[in-house]
């Protein structure tokens, strides 16, 4: 294992946990902005996406509100690929899609903007859990006429990262790392894409 891993690794293992109606939520600054982030956190997970991905064919990054923001940024700025972000709130711009973001513990709606027919999208998100979010990006990037070039997401973590591999087994669907709670820890694994 890196050393990107390794660090991205433990700061996932230390992470806070918080227990709701018998579900444990990791609380991890990649995935929900909250403790802080680390800088250098943040530079091996940036790190770690841009070496998982074959530039060669992605025209457009895509992230996600609101972690998508810091991940997304800096691999712009680094490779010169433009960046676009899914977004919570509606700007009524011309070609706007709307698509329906249902997961596992939210409902709403999130707004796709300025992705041309024919572009190759790559798509960060911070953590895979259910797959909704995923999933709608992914239709919703079609009805744009565009397609997805990749997926890189930063964490595993329950069961819809082997639904998406079923669902579109013609996707290249990565994960960083994989999490699991045992016995009230917080332990890392590799990834289904990787198993």
């Amino acid at each position: 294992m890196d050393d990107a891993m390794h660090l991205l690794r433990a700061s996932l293992e230390a992470s806070p946990l918080i227990w709701r109606d018998d579900y444990p939520y990791v609380i991890h600054p990649v995935m929900d902005g909250v403790p802080r982030i680390d800088g250098e956190v943040l530079r091996a997970v940036v790190g770690l996406v841009e070496r998982a991905v074959d530039w060669s064919n992605v025209d457009l990054i895509l992230g996600i509100e609101a972690m998508g923001l810091p991940l997304c940024a800096p691999l712009s700025v680094q490779t010169g690929v433009p960046l676009v972000v899914a977004r919570k709130r509606s700007y009524e711009l011309p070609g706007e899609v709307v698509i329906d973001q249902s997961t596992g513990y939210s409902k709403g709606a999130m707004y796709l903007n300025d992705i041309k027919p024919g572009e190759r999208v790559l798509i960060v998100d911070d953590v895979l859990s259910t797959g909704g979010t995923l999933r709608a990006i992914i239709d919703g990037i079609r009805r744009c006429g565009a397609s997805v070039a990749e997926i890189v997401v930063i964490v595993e973590k329950g069961e819809g990262m082997q639904r998406l591999l079923k669902d579109e087994p013609d996707l290249s669907i990565k994960a960083l790392t994989a999490l699991d709670v045992e016995d009230g820890r917080i332990i890392t694994r590799a990834p289904s894409s990787m198993a």
